[in-house]
């Protein structure tokens, strides 16, 4: 392949890697903006509507091993195909649910075709950019403004037509993007082969096994706040910080899309630091910066309560470029994107029970203080497990194979 060909497949397959992961991050976050009008509309209480997306949630994260295992033994780009028509489809469905156990079995087959974009689609980038730790952070931003996206799409779609229009809307542009996407890959532009490089990082097994069994505690504490935070941010801003909402949903969304753009903004810094400065160190950081913000974001209001959200959420998102360069640093290459599914088992699919865990004390307590106390004490477990990181200096660089 020329390099001007080569180039160019890199950049599309940057695009629709990032174009991916957006949609990849769009289902839960609206549907938990939704939730609100939910509640009235089926006589549910808050826990009882958010436990509807929670087997989907499960799915996202259990289904991505099976995907990436896939994924190496036939095409990464046939099955970002296969994601987008699946992801696609499935919001259009859950629009037209009309029964709670509708949008449970929809929510829950959008959750399965999205788990295929994680394994496969990261796995498929870094075998096609040079700079993997700048790709991954820019990838990254993609993937936190899909929160933005979905939040401020739900508040628009919701109050000027319906709750069903802000899955339906969203699903179809997932789904022509799909044809698009299949239409390239069938005239060659997209393909699987990836680039060649001068030196690639080794690391001894037993530093392997170490940063594995030490990823494996660390990716579950970010991968639990994440999922916790999501649904709560819109509860706790339209108890907490209603005078500045307004009335409807569209201020709430505004407002928990600004909390993922910055964070977005964040995260590209942290992508971009991982070509230069020590991995443990940016990881570290990560955590220690979320746990103080935890504590004050328990009993704050008003424009503290927005400000420690912007820090926490944005620490939390910082370190996701920190754990897939890691990944990408020591999985094997032909095994890269099961590693990939592996990982997303713990970020997105056990750590899924922190949707439930945030209905289930929210309606112990009828509030959000216990939640943040407990979310803290999940950030020092990250923080003291992430100090058993081997360190920098013993991975070294040696000839691609």
């Amino acid at each position: 392949m020329s390099t001007y060909n080569q180039n160019v497949s890199s950049r599309l397959s940057l695009g629709f890697s990032c174009v991916g992961h957006t949609y990849s991050h769009l289902f839960a976050p609206i549907f938990f903006v939704v939730a609100l009008m939910l509640e009235a509309e089926f006589n549910l209480s808050h826990g009882e509507v958010v436990s509807l997306i929670v087997v989907g949630n499960v799915l996202f994260g259990l289904g991505a091993p099976v995907a990436g295992w896939i994924s190496d033994k036939w095409s990464a780009s046939g099955m970002i195909a296969v994601y987008f028509f699946g992801v696609g489809a499935g919001m259009m469905l859950t629009g037209l649910a009309t029964s709670p156990f509708q949008l449970l079995a929809f929510l829950t087959v959008t959750g399965l075709f999205g788990s295929i974009y994680h394994p496969v689609g990261f796995a498929w980038l870094v075998s096609q950019v040079e700079k993997r730790g700048a790709a991954l952070g820019l990838n990254g931003v993609f993937g936190t403004i899909g929160p933005s996206v979905a939040a401020l799409s739900a508040g628009v779609l919701t109050d000027l037509i319906s709750w069903r229009a802000a899955f339906i809307v969203p699903g179809v542009l997932v789904f022509l993007t799909g044809v698009v996407f299949l239409a390239l890959r069938h005239r060659g532009v997209i393909h699987d082969a990836g680039i060649e490089r001068g030196v690639e990082h080794t690391a001894t097994k037993r530093d392997v096994m170490r940063t594995i069994l030490v990823l494996a505690v660390t990716m579950l504490c970010t991968g639990l706040i994440y999922q916790t935070t999501s649904p709560a941010l819109p509860k706790v801003f339209s108890e907490r910080l209603s005078d500045f909402a307004g009335e409807g949903v569209f201020g709430i969304g505004a407002m928990v899309a600004m909390v993922y753009v910055v964070a977005g903004a964040v995260q590209l810094v942290a992508g971009r630091m991982c070509d230069k400065y020590s991995l443990k160190l940016i990881y570290i950081l990560a955590f220690i910066s979320q746990i103080p913000f935890l504590i004050l974001a328990a009993g704050l209001g008003g424009g503290g309560l927005m400000f420690a959200m912007l820090v926490l959420v944005s620490a939390n998102q910082a370190a996701l470029p920190v754990e897939n360069t890691l990944i990408a640093r020591y999985a094997p290459k032909d095994w890269r994107a099961l590693a990939f599914g592996l990982k997303f088992i713990l970020a997105f699919g056990v750590s899924s029970l922190g949707v439930l865990m945030e209905g289930m004390i929210y309606d112990l307590t009828g509030g959000f203080y216990w939640l943040f106390i407990v979310m803290a004490c999940i950030a020092t477990v990250g923080l003291v497990v992430g100090w058993l990181l081997p360190s920098e200096n013993k991975v070294q660089a040696q000839p691609a194979a």
